[in-house]
């Protein structure tokens, strides 16, 4: 005859004091008759558990009516099953989509997002002075926010792996795309088509932000033009703030330069390009009979717009920084930096053509 395991009685359950203490992992573990290492590994379906102390568990757990806290999961796995998120804006269209990437890479391997926005200077100083992440993440991703040494350190600190999007980050691993590349094929566009009148709509570079982005992307706009042997226009080099309302501005400046206006604009992003198609009606111009328009993006509206653009994987990029931070956490040491904590994985970007570029007018 077959032994049978003998388990506690349902009277045996931890005594609650007015109805309100409830069962711990360790009651959980003496219920089952297994280590609580055990029971953390059981409840996280990790592979290196047999399916019968599987089920000891869970019968255990779902008798004594056990809720899994991450914190308490922590302090026996070192893991809090939580990672980080770190960036300056929430509601545009770029972060959105880097988020969503995160998100269903985390989600998957039953990991949860904690998100942090930095949208003044504020903000950010307390954070970094109070580091609320400290033992409540296992690793961190920044998602284009530019951060000096001091601030990188602050993180580091943590003894968490960290990796960032979008924006260079000193000895931290990133996801980006080529933005001086993408600036330059959007650019040579305009000019295979015969355009020598170039504008190009982005950001400030002296802004006290320090994105680096607008950078790149002025650099491969004035790249492309030197290599076709068209002098760049300083005047025709317009900030436009990243938003929609600001490329309407922005091309409503150009309009009205002085000898005569560009015949095609480079937006350093869709968002821009978006008013800059905007300014075009107001003016009673049609694109791309008088301007031709090319985009940085690809973002979700653009196919309505008709934009022909240069065409950036978003959310792969988020999705790919998740999928690292997790790779590090499943095997490498996070103790000092990182020792591959400086490479760069590049993304393809492709050039989408719509309606909005064509020949100059005669």
């Amino acid at each position: 005859m077959h032994a049978v395991p003998s388990f506690p009685s349902r009277r045996s359950a931890p005594a609650r004091s007015g109805g309100l203490s409830r069962a711990s992992i360790v009651d959980v573990a003496a219920r089952a008759g297994v280590s609580v290492a055990t029971v953390s590994r059981a409840l996280r379906d990790m592979p290196n558990v047999s399916p019968a102390t599987r089920d000891r568990v869970l019968a255990a757990a779902e008798e004594l009516d056990y809720t899994v806290s991450p914190l308490a999961s922590g302090l026996v796995t070192g893991r809090i099953n939580a990672i980080g998120v770190v960036l300056p804006y929430a509601g545009r269209w770029f972060f959105a989509e880097a988020l969503r990437g995160i998100e269903e890479v985390l989600r998957g391997q039953g990991y949860d997002l904690i998100l942090h926005v930095l949208a003044d200077d504020d903000r950010r100083a307390q954070f970094f002075q109070t580091l609320p992440l400290r033992r409540r993440v296992d690793g961190v991703i920044i998602v284009a926010l530019p951060l000096d040494s001091r601030e990188i350190g602050a993180l580091r600190s943590l003894g968490v792996p960290l990796t960032g999007v979008a924006e260079p980050l000193t000895g931290v691993h990133g996801e980006r795309v080529d933005n001086v590349g993408a600036a330059r094929l959007a650019v040579q566009h305009l000019i295979n088509l015969g355009h020598r009148r170039i504008g190009c709509i982005g950001g400030d570079l002296n802004g006290p932000e320090r994105f680096s982005v607008p950078g790149w992307r002025t650099q491969g706009y004035r790249e492309a033009l030197t290599l076709a042997g068209i002098e760049p226009r300083s005047g025709w080099e317009r900030d436009g703030r990243f938003t929609a309302d600001g490329g309407e501005l922005a091309m409503t400046a150009l309009l009205s330069q002085p000898g005569g206006a560009p015949t095609a604009v480079f937006c350093q992003s869709d968002e821009m390009a978006f008013g800059a198609l905007r300014a075009l009606r107001h003016s009673g111009l049609r694109c791309p009979d008088d301007v031709s328009i090319v985009g940085l993006d690809d973002h979700e509206l653009a196919h309505t717009f008709d934009l022909t653009t240069v065409a950036q994987p978003v959310a792969a990029q988020g999705a790919a920084a998740a999928r690292w931070l997790l790779h590090q956490l499943a095997g490498a040491s996070t103790e000092g930096p990182e020792p591959v904590g400086a490479d760069v994985n590049f993304h393809e970007v492709r050039l989408v053509l719509r309606r909005t570029t064509g020949r100059p007018p005669a």
